[in-house]
């Protein structure tokens, strides 16, 4: 036990490292080598049901899937004794200090997540511990029920599932543009699909939610786990709300946004461009890939920004089909096959919402609720200066085009 006191200061600051390198290596445990050998008891699970569906288990295979499993409960043994041992020495140091009331209260160093005097600090200390705290803020996982530590794993998912419902909605709405733009009849056919493009962008988000988790999560996904991972059934795989399902949901959500964009960019290229490559010998169809479309760039690339500015904010259809409070792994690791788009993921939006309406202590998490509404902020921005810039020298490089 450490008493309050000046003269306890060193001591106290030595036996918190010494804490805090305990908790590092309680939680690299946890998460890293008994994560592993989670994950190969799983697969020796799966191997021996894909067997037995085939029917090509025999005596010598369960032999050995026996002894694979023994060595990983073995494994798993010693690091639950060893885990043991470390939550036992961690629990041994107390700090006991007096509050402002003049009580005396005794405090687990294993629970302090930080120790510091903030009046003898300089300027230059305080600057560092501010940027400090920053970093862990930024970089480390979320505690006390996403009220404490960081939000990495939400700025990560954030992130990738922008990128991936990117990927998805530009081929699509671009083809789509094109068909209408430069190869179908134009008919009442093709101006009643037009009004309904520009209906569904203001179609509810909630309603593509819905539709998201019983075509893509039920119907789609569940076929899916039938022909493909039957050896997991009945838990399912694709048949549950995951970051693929929830990237889909969303390229649907801002489809209307990209085609209508991409659209008025085709109709701004000069006929005189057309015509050129055309009677230089060009088929329509490179004229369209190497001249069209080139000098239509910027336009598809104002369409993904203004699909990437209403996707990153969007909430509540990711609550149907893939975003969670708090996941217990990225979507993307060190296992094969390295990117699992059937695992749900944490998002910045619906974090912002968790902490700030459904914590037990919502004055306390206020400020997280502020700092990450402003983390949510900033990434979107750093997501459209990308695509801007892009966009930007795409138009400089074909600016001479769209005077012919």
């Amino acid at each position: 036990m450490v008493a309050s006191g000046e003269a306890a200061w060193p001591e106290l600051q030595k036996r918190f490292e010494r804490a805090r390198e305990l908790f590092k290596k309680i939680h690299q445990i946890e998460k890293d080598d008994i994560g592993k050998i989670n994950h190969g008891i799983e697969q020796l699970r799966l191997e021996q049901r894909r067997a037995e569906i085939k029917g090509a288990l025999s005596e010598s295979d369960k032999a050995g899937l026996a002894a694979r499993k023994q060595t990983l409960d073995d494994r798993f043994a010693a690091l639950q004794k060893e885990l043991q041992d470390l939550r036992a020495d961690i629990g041994r140091d107390t700090l006991v200090a007096e509050v402002m009331d003049g009580k005396e209260v005794e405090i687990k160093l294993a629970i302090v997540a930080d120790v510091y005097r903030s009046n003898a600090m300089s300027l230059t200390d305080k600057i560092g511990h501010y940027f400090s705290k920053m970093g862990e803020f930024a970089f480390d996982d979320p505690r006390e029920a996403n009220t404490e530590g960081g939000i990495f794993p939400a700025i990560f998912g954030t992130v990738l599932m922008v990128i991936m419902m990117s990927v998805i909605v530009t081929p699509l709405g671009v083809m789509a543009a094109v068909y209408m733009r430069e190869y179908a009849k134009q008919g009442p056919l093709i101006r009643m699909i037009r009004i309904s493009v520009n209906n569904l962008a203001g179609v509810p988000s909630i309603v593509y939610g819905v539709f998201g988790l019983g075509f893509f999560v039920y119907f789609l996904g569940g076929s899916i786990d039938q022909l493909f991972f039957a050896e997991s059934l009945p838990a399912p795989t694709f048949g549950s709300p995951g970051i693929l399902w929830a990237s889909l949901t969303l390229a649907l959500l801002t489809l209307p946004v990209v085609i209508v964009s991409t659209e008025e960019g085709l109709s701004r290229v000069p006929r005189s461009v057309r015509e050129g490559s055309l009677a230089l010998g060009a088929t329509k169809a490179e004229t369209l890939w190497r001249t069209v479309l080139p000098m239509t760039g910027p336009a598809m690339m104002t369409g993904l920004i203004l699909a990437v500015a209403r996707a990153a904010g969007e909430v509540a259809p990711l609550m149907l089909v893939g975003v969670v409070k708090l996941a217990p792994t990225l979507p993307l690791d060190g296992y094969f096959p390295f990117i699992h788009l059937e695992r749900k993921f944490m998002h910045l939006g619906f974090h912002i919402y968790d902490v700030g309406f459904q914590s037990p202590n919502v004055e306390a998490a206020r400020p997280l609720v502020y700092a990450t509404a402003l983390l949510l902020v900033i990434v979107i921005m750093a997501l459209n200066l990308a695509a801007i810039r892009l966009r930007n020298r795409m138009r400089e490089k074909y600016r001479g085009l769209e005077s012919v």
